[in-house]
């Protein structure tokens, strides 16, 4: 199936009240667990792709794995970079044929956010570009999240309420934008919880009231089920995906690796256990989010 656009994906999501799975993709195998699963479960899904595994070329590589990727199934699949700063990296994407992009204007203050977002957001319609934003910022630093690979708590921690997306900031900023999704920060942080998080969900509820945009939940891994399912409740249309499938693979990997005889077996060989624990826990999201059936 061609690709699609994340706009046309959300509000499907959003009329018919389910969630759409955006997972983060390093890699062939990652793109191609996701695909498979989603052509399976015929569930839509978002391939997403980080800047870190852009540099050096990586662009060219892995937009074109991801692009063949959604091609070779027949549910909608939308290529989406996210959390992207730099907007000469923006217009590399689009150039590569990718069909949303988030500008992650989080962290700066609202007035600047919102007008990077406009530039990024007039940009990308010219050439049929969904836009995705964020207000309020999902951050690493708070509830004892972190991404820098230690798994510990960072030192320097905020006070989680001052991150959060403040609802009388929603309307202005949308409709300065025109953004197709918002990314609001109520609770959940990027990387591995040490802690339950600590959810707004009246919050994410005024939220969803006053938004024109359907909203986006970074952040999903490891946040509780009951919390998952509340949120879609409360309007969140995608739920963004990458520590747990890491983990997934790469505790069976450890294992496998650790019993393997040969190390000179294939990859076919020495990743498959691997490879079958990211596609079960891929499903287990599709089908928490309500997204299986639905493509």
């Amino acid at each position: 199936m061609a690709l699609v656009t994340m706009k046309e994906m959300l509000a499907d999501a959003r009329a018919r009240h389910y969630c759409v799975a955006a997972f983060d993709v390093s890699n062939y195998e990652m793109a191609r667990n996701v695909v498979d699963v989603a052509a399976e479960e015929r569930s839509p899904v978002i391939l997403m792709a980080l800047k870190n595994d852009l540099d050096n070329g990586g662009l060219k590589y892995l937009s074109a794995i991801c692009k063949i990727a959604a091609e070779s199934i027949d549910v909608p699949v939308a290529v989406h970079l996210d959390h992207a700063v730099d907007f000469d990296l923006i217009k590399d994407v689009n150039d590569a044929g990718v069909t949303s992009v988030m500008f992650d204007g989080s962290t700066l203050p609202f007035e600047e956010n919102a007008a990077k977002t406009k530039e990024v957001v007039d940009y990308a319609h010219k050439f049929g570009v969904t836009v995705e934003a964020e207000l309020g910022h999902v951050t690493t630093a708070i509830n004892g999240a972190d991404e820098t690979g230690s798994g510990q708590a960072m030192a320097d921690a905020k006070d989680p309420d001052d991150c959060l997306t403040n609802p009388k900031d929603v309307e202005k900023f949308v409709e300065i934008t025109n953004v197709d999704a918002l990314a609001v920060a109520v609770g959940t942080v990027h990387g591995v919880y040490v802690s339950r998080p600590k959810m707004a969900f009246d919050r994410l509820k005024e939220i969803n009231a006053i938004s024109k945009a359907p909203l986006v939940l970074h952040g999903g891994s490891g946040t509780p089920d009951e919390d998952i399912v509340k949120c879609i409740e409360l309007g969140v249309s995608k739920i963004n995906i990458f520590s747990e499938i890491l983990c997934a693979y790469n505790t069976a990997l450890k294992d496998s690796l650790n019993h393997l005889g040969n190390l000179s077996s294939w990859p076919c060989v020495t990743f498959k256990e691997a490879n079958e624990a990211q596609r079960a826990m891929i499903r287990n999201k599709i089908r928490l989010f309500g997204s299986n059936n639905k493509g």
